[in-house]
This record gives structure tokens, sequence and C-alpha cells, in this order.
């Protein structure tokens, strides 16, 4: 059911207009006594997911129960996180979803099924996990709030990637990152239909159509100024929502470009982009308009890590991004890879596969760790210094001495492709 829907390619929604509209969803709701709300973390701050959690929890107050951010394998949030984002709503309602230990499996997917979504490169079976609270503390209602946007793993973020990804465990987390990576990301990044969605969607009708799951979606574009603008707010409760969402999505931030780009400069915001766990998103978005021997550089004044926990970074340390065929290589008969299969799909997402050159500006990682996990190096002073976000617009620009380049200030907010690569 729908209970919401508004978005084109020329809306944009106010924050008045905003907490309207979710108020209208609430009430079309109903009443409710226990309430979970599932928001993402602050690596989707632009998602105005935290706004409208607020607006959520204005709604209800005391009958909201808990607020579990979506964190999947991310770092938990902080204090001064939880407060930018999620304004004036109580510290001591927030959750911290544990991916190694607070799982409950609610059912599996068979090896079969994995199989034919995978045109049988898997056959293994898949465990359909999510955060224990969320089926054993009797809500009433629980509102799951995010962005929908292409998506290097699942094609398409949110619906139910928020639950089975976003609080899911180890095993599935890495199972299904591994569907994807060898399913091919190009082949399924911007698109609703993809081997990993078909999975969530058979695992959402068979374990968890009980839960009384809503979900609220946001769909962000730029207007003609540059700035981040709410183009679409869908809510419901079954697939529909999502694809509505996603059809939006597509026209409002996959940017189709008629040549390949030689030249790319990415700005990663300290606040949300520690680690190339997610600062790689430069590498994903971007890919499918990269030119052959181009080259990506990624200005990362925050970057201080690889991975989002210990385990992950130093599997990213010991086997570097090296490529597609270096990976399955080294995964055969590897139990360190072989138990972090998201571990491994990340190394597959990050290379460049040798097609393009990928250089790293970091804030605190050394010239030697960016080179060790098989990344180039550059001074971030200097190149912050040569490519100042503050005067570059978004799209091309023309250099001094007249090189162009293609600025992106928050790789998260779309996806770029040439038209050579859709053909």
């Amino acid at each position: 059911m729908i209970y919401y829907q508004q978005g084109s390619e020329s809306t944009a929604i106010n924050d008045t207009e905003l907490k309207e509209a979710v108020s209208v969803i609430l009430e079309r709701i109903g009443p409710r006594k226990k309430v979970l709300i599932i928001p993402p973390d602050y690596t989707r701050f632009h998602s105005r997911a935290g706004d409208i959690t607020s607006f959520i929890y204005d709604y209800y107050r005391e009958r909201i129960s808990d607020i579990l951010p979506a964190l999947g394998t991310h770092m938990p949030m902080t204090g001064e996180e939880i407060s930018i984002m999620y304004r004036d709503v109580p510290h001591n309602l927030f959750r911290v979803h544990d991916w190694r230990n607070d799982v409950l499996t609610v059912g599996t997917v068979s090896g079969e099924f994995v199989s034919e979504l995978t045109e049988a490169r898997l056959s293994y079976p898949w465990p359909a996990q999510l955060n224990k609270m969320i089926v054993e503390r009797g809500y009433d209602l629980i509102i799951s709030v995010g962005q929908v946007v292409p998506h290097e793993v699942a094609g398409m973020a949110n619906y139910n990637k928020n639950i089975f990804i976003g609080t899911g465990g180890h095993e599935g987390i890495n199972k299904s990152h591994f569907i994807g990576a060898v399913y091919g990301m190009e082949r399924m990044m911007g698109k609703a239909d993809t081997p990993v969605r078909r999975l969530l969607n058979f695992a959402s009708g068979e374990f968890t159509a009980h839960l009384p799951l809503v979900y609220i979606h946001t769909v962000i574009g730029r207007d003609e100024a540059g700035s981040l603008a709410i183009r679409g707010l869908y809510a419901g409760d079954d697939e529909e929502v999502f694809l509505k969402a996603a059809e939006l999505s597509v026209r409002v931030n996959f940017t189709v470009l008629d040549k390949p780009l030689a030249k790319v400069v990415v700005y990663l915001d300290p606040g949300e982009y520690k680690s190339t766990w997610l600062g790689n998103k430069a590498i994903y978005r971007t890919r499918m308009a990269m030119a052959d021997d181009g080259e990506l550089i990624i200005l990362a004044p925050g970057l201080r890590q690889f991975g989002e926990d210990g385990v992950i970074d130093g599997l990213i340390r010991k086997y570097g991004y090296r490529g597609t065929d270096a990976v399955l290589r080294q995964l055969d008969g590897n139990a360190e890879l072989e138990n972090n299969l998201s571990a491994a799909a990340h190394l597959i997402h990050g290379s460049t596969e040798g097609r393009f050159k990928v250089t790293y500006c970091p804030g605190i990682l050394s010239r030697e760790e960016i080179e060790s996990v098989n990344f180039c190096y550059d001074d971030l002073d200097k190149m912050m210094a040569r490519y100042d976000g503050g005067r570059l617009r978004e799209g091309f620009s023309t250099m001094p001495g007249g090189q162009e380049i293609f600025f992106i200030s928050n790789p998260a907010t779309g996806l770029w492709a040439s038209k050579e690569r859709l053909a």
C-alpha cells in the first residue's frame, strides 16, 4: 500500500512541506503504541532521513521505543553526529547495531535459488539476518527511513536493503555483497531489478511479511544552483513504494555523458568519509564514466583508515585493491577471505581492473599506506589548492592552462556513465 507519493525531476520539497508530509503519512498509518525507527547513519546525512526521523519523534514522542541506525558494517554514530543529524531527538533512544553479534537468522534462501540468481556463479545458501530486536521486542510499527539512490551492491539503495543489510549479520552481509560483486556491479548500478534485490525481495516475502514495516523514501537531486533538493518523497509498506522512488532516482541521479571523462576530481566531506570502505564510492559511482587511462583524483581530508572495523581494515591492508582475478585467486582456499566475503567484494568494487588511475589525497593516511593497497598518492594541501572545491562547480570546469576536468562534490548523490558504456 502507498501512503504517500510526491515527486518529479523539478519537485523541491521544503522543510515545512516535508514536516507536513510526514504528519500526513503517520496519520494514514493510524495509531500506534510501540514504534521502532530504522534510519541511516551519518554517512547518509544528505538523505534528509535525519529530519524525517526528527519529525517522526515529534509526532509519536513517548511511543517511540527505539531508534536503530542501519549501520551495516559501519562504525557506530558518535553523540555529536546524532545531535547534528537527528535534531532534538533524545540520545537515550538510540541503539547500536552490532552486525557480528546482535542478529537473528529468520530464514534461509536455498543455494539453488542463489545459483539461479547468479547465473550459476555461486550456489551457497543465504541466511536472511536482521537485528534481533526487530523481531523480539513486539513493535506495532517499524519505520524504515532512507534515500533511494544508485548503489554498487544492490543496484538501488534502500527498501529492504535497509533491513537485511543495514541491520543484517556477518554472514548475510558478506554473502550478499559477494553475490553483487561476482555478478558485476556495472550490470546492476542504477537498476531496481538485480540479483541482490531479488534475493532481498524473496526474503521479505518469505520471512518478514508479518512485521509491521513501513518505508519512507526520499529522492535527492541538485537544483540549478547546485544545491541539494528533495525531488521525491514516497511512503508505503511494499515494493511499489521502492519502485516509484527508484524510477525517479534514475531520472534525477543518473548522469549520462556524451563522452568518457579523462580527468575527474571528487571531494569527500571529512564528516562523512573517514575510510576507503565509504570513500570508494568515488570509484564505484564514476567507473562507467571514466575513460581508459583516465585519472580519478579523490580529495579526502577525513581519510584515516581503510575499513570501518579492525578486521576489515586489516584485510584491505593485507590484500589491497588489485582486481577481480587477483581477489578470486586469493580467495581460493583462503579462510580469512572466505569468512569475510563482503571484504572480498569490496576489494573487487574498489579496483579499476587496471583501466584507469586512482589518486587518493588523504588527510591522515600516509603515502606508504595508500600505495600499499594499490592506489596512487598525492599531497592533499597541494591538490586542494589546485582543485579548490569552493570555486569549482559541479560538472565540467576548465582549469588555468586549459585542462578540462569533471568535478563531483559528493559521489553518494549520483551515478555517472558515458553513453558508450551503456551501449
